[in-house]
Parts: C-alpha cells; sequence; structure tokens
C-alpha cells in the first residue's frame, strides 16, 4: 500500500476506470441483444455471445490492474466537504461496485462452464479457453440467474455511481473532474 494518499488519479487508474465503465456498458447491451436471438440466426448469436465473454474477461483483466494499482498507489483522498456519513457510503459503494466487478465475469466463465451445450469460450475470439467444471444442468440453471441478477445490480449500482459524481460535479466538487482529468 502506498505510504501516502496520492493528490490525484494516475493516467493508468483514469484510463482504467473508464475501460471498465465502456465494457461493462458494451458487455450489458450486448447481453440484451444476444438473448434475444433465434436459433435461425445462430452464426450472429454465437459471435454476440463470444463478443459478451470476451468483454467480460476484458473488464475482468482491467479490474485486477485497477486493484494492484490501488493497493500499490492509493487512491486520492475524498472531497474534505463530504460529511462523514457520505465518505463512509463512497467507500462502501466502491467496495461493492469492486465486488460486482469481479463476481459478474466469473459468475459468466462458471455458468458457461457448467452449461450443457459446452461452448467454449474462445478468447479474443480465437484462443479456446477450458471449462472448470463438468456440465450441469441444474448448475447452469441456478449460475444464470446468478449472472443475470449480479450484472443488473452492477449497471443499476454503476450508473447510481455515475449520477452522484454528476451531482457532486454540478453542485462544485472536484470529484468528476479528477476521474476525467487527474
Amino acid at each position: 500500500m502506498a505510504d501516502r494518499l496520492p493528490a490525484s488519479w494516475s493516467a493508468a487508474q483514469r484510463r482504467l476506470h473508464w475501460l471498465v465503465a465502456i465494457g461493462v456498458f458494451f458487455a450489458f447491451a450486448l447481453s440484451w441483444v444476444m438473448t434475444r436471438l433465434g436459433d435461425n440466426q445462430a452464426l450472429l448469436k454465437f459471435a454476440l455471445y463470444q463478443l459478451h465473454k470476451n468483454a467480460g474477461l476484458l473488464v475482468l483483466a482491467a479490474v485486477v490492474a485497477r486493484i494492484i494499482l490501488l493497493v500499490r498507489r492509493g487512491r486520492p483522498p475524498l472531497p474534505g466537504d463530504l460529511s462523514v456519513v457520505n465518505q463512509r457510503m463512497a467507500l462502501l459503494g466502491h467496495a461493492v461496485l469492486y465486488g460486482l466487478l469481479v463476481a459478474v465475469p466469473v459468475l459468466g466463465y462458471l455458468t458457461n462452464s457448467t452449461s450443457p451445450s459446452r461452448i467454449p469460450v474462445l478468447f479474443l475470439l480465437a484462443i479456446p479457453l477450458p471449462n472448470l467444471t463438468p456440465a450441469s444442468e441444474t448448475w447452469y440453471a441456478l449460475l444464470v440467474q446468478f449472472h443475470r441478477l449480479a450484472a443488473v445490480a452492477l449497471v443499476v449500482i454503476a450508473l447510481t455511481h455515475a449520477l452522484i459524481a454528476i451531482v457532486h460535479h454540478r453542485r462544485g466538487s472536484p470529484i468528476l473532474r479528477g476521474m476525467w482529468r487527474g
């Protein structure tokens, strides 16, 4: 952990923040399209599922990188004008976001691993990744629901996070500016 708090987010932390945000909303949007395609569009459906899975894996990698940077470098202090309650809520909200940012892709990978169809994840659309578990209709049905619920929770909390940042920005707080430009 950093000995003292940095004055601002590093360029790498800011880039990873926005990459993760874009990746989450891209994967979520893909999920709405891919799950509504019929079997008569099997090739498109397969391609969109693979894009969705790759987006999830890349989000997971970016989140791990963010966590490593956070541990090594630290984070800038929260603005002094935030009440203690708001500071605690901000820290709790970030912890929940990080938890979901890890859980959703892991649940997605486990969902794919337990799927009776045994369609592999093609990392970078070319490298087949192994299934971590045997096929199981029971676990698959359960994990699909957990993955969906966690993904919806992630998007709702991420949108709430963005809305709160905008509200603080409109009130003159440097929070959003700090994540945008440093």
